[in-house]
């Protein structure tokens, strides 16, 4: 290359080079915008049955989901009898064996899908409008005629045993269980897994099945939901037609939601659960959590998203991205009627375990003891509002929020204040909620792992008793 040639490049380099090397700063936002959520349209059969619809008319899709109160909080002493049965349901429904119900979902272009949660269970259809009638008979049967068979119901049984035995050689279902197992007491709904035991689940047959569908599912304990391509009009004659003739029975009525479950604090305690050769250690750390109706909700909110609920979170900046203990760590509050936990959790490698425990207990503190600065919080509160709109883009989304709502009784319009309820918090709220609701001094520390390995350094950090837990 020539000089005059170099000198030329140089030349341009050197003009282009202020532009290019000026420090970007990102554009100033403007406040974020309130959002309106959909009308909700509200009718009820004769028989009890309740009818809500969300007219969606951009996609000639339409979502129908059919919840049954009760759940899993109806399981007495049969733990995962709730969730066995639901998952029964299009296991065979109407005459059609499981394979017939599988091919009749896949020939409408459908998806059917059959549930249960704590609260109560779900069957939840997908369909495009032009195959909504066959579609409907389809779920009618699934919800109405279901075979509940002997042999179907062994099969099933037994593919849940062997998973449940597949759990115990996952350090991430070990944690799981045996955290809640920690923080609930004997007693409490959540103390036992939702999905049930190997001694629960060896028992069930099919009689067992069918006299919990039959106790819990009448139509005056049901909430229909239909977002899409419909009308109230369209939507009511089409669940009528399958579901007007459902007869209410002389069942006694649901169980209400069982008041707070008051749950004594207790001083910090490690607890191992040996994984020997684990490549990782799988950390769960929290306590009994908070009520969903709290007045604090929002500020609740956004502490904890400050903490661990978003990728850009503390605890995820300092474990992930600063220290590279894990690939992600995390915090939440479980919102359920009876309070679920409050949980910071990660995996993380084994030869760090105690300086990840470290680092997590730095940041919980922290939370509490330092006010936050005003642009961290700002930008956190942003991240809340903005994304608030995406959770209602689809008719599954639409019908999933309603849903959640029904679950806590909260009005249909409680979506329209949240932007600004979010936007009031204050940092002072932040550390007000962090100091009543992360209470790091009654923590229960459950680490899945190596414990050759790592108990050394944990009981050097003497976070608190350690008791090994098989």
């Amino acid at each position: 290359m020539t000089r005059p040639t170099l000198r030329a490049i140089t030349a341009l380099l050197a003009a282009a080079t202020p532009a290019a090397a000026q420090v970007t700063t990102p554009p100033d936002l403007a406040s974020p915008p309130g959002l309106k959520t959909p009308a909700v349209q509200e009718t009820r059969l004769t028989n009890g049955l309740r009818l809500l619809v969300v007219p969606m008319h951009e996609v000639p899709l339409i979502q129908v989901v059919l919840n049954v109160a009760g759940g899993a909080r109806e399981d007495g002493a049969r733990p995962g009898l709730a969730t066995f049965t639901a998952s029964m349901l299009d296991k065979g429904a109407g005459g059609r064996d499981a394979n017939t119900v599988a091919a009749d979902v896949a020939y409408l272009g459908a998806q059917l899908f059959a549930g249960a949660d704590w609260n109560g269970t779900n069957v939840s259809l997908r369909v495009p409008k032009r195959s909504i009638g066959a579609a409907l008979d389809l779920m009618a049967d699934v919800v109405l005629r279901p075979a509940f068979s002997s042999i179907e119901v062994k099969r099933q049984r037994d593919l849940r045993l062997a998973n449940l035995i597949q759990q115990r050689d996952q350090p991430g279902a070990v944690a799981t269980l045996a955290y809640n197992s920690i923080v609930f007491p004997e007693g409490h709904p959540y103390h036992r897994p939702i999905g049930g035991d190997s001694g629960s689940t060896a028992g069930l047959d099919s009689s067992m099945v069918r006299g919990f569908y039959q106790s819990t599912f009448r139509p005056d304990r049901v909430t229909v939901i239909v977002t899409g391509d419909v009308t109230l009009t369209e939507a009511r004659a089409e669940i009528e037609r399958r579901f007007g003739g459902w007869q209410k029975g002389t069942l006694t009525s649901p169980s209400a939601s069982k008041p707070a479950q008051a749950i004594a604090a207790a001083p910090t305690k490690v607890y191992l659960v040996d994984k020997p050769g684990a490549a990782q250690s799988v950390i769960r750390i929290g306590h009994a959590g908070v009520e969903r109706s709290s007045p604090d909700y929002y500020a609740i909110q956004v502490m904890n998203t400050l903490l661990g609920g978003s990728f850009s979170s503390r605890l995820n900046s300092n474990l992930r991205e600063t220290k590279g203990y894990t690939y992600g760590a995390r915090s939440g509050f479980d919102f359920q009627p009876i309070p679920g936990a409050f949980t910071a959790s990660a995996d993380v490698r084994t030869d760090v375990t105690d300086s990840s425990l470290v680092e997590f207990f730095g940041e919980l503190r922290r939370i509490r003891d330092e006010k936050v600065d005003p642009v961290e919080l700002d930008r956190t509160k942003r991240y809340l509002a903005l994304r608030v709109p995406g959770a209602f883009e689809t008719t599954g989304q639409v019908a999933g929020q309603l849903g959640t709502l029904l679950t806590f009784g909260l009005p249909f319009n409680w979506f329209d204040d949240y932007v600004r309820r979010i936007m009031a918090v204050t940092a002072e709220d932040v550390q007000r909620v962090a100091r009543q609701y992360v209470r790091t001094d009654s923590l229960a520390v459950i680490v899945v792992g190596d414990i050759q390995k790592i108990r050394p350094g944990v009981e050097r950090l003497k976070l608190g008793p350690l008791e090994v837990r098989k």
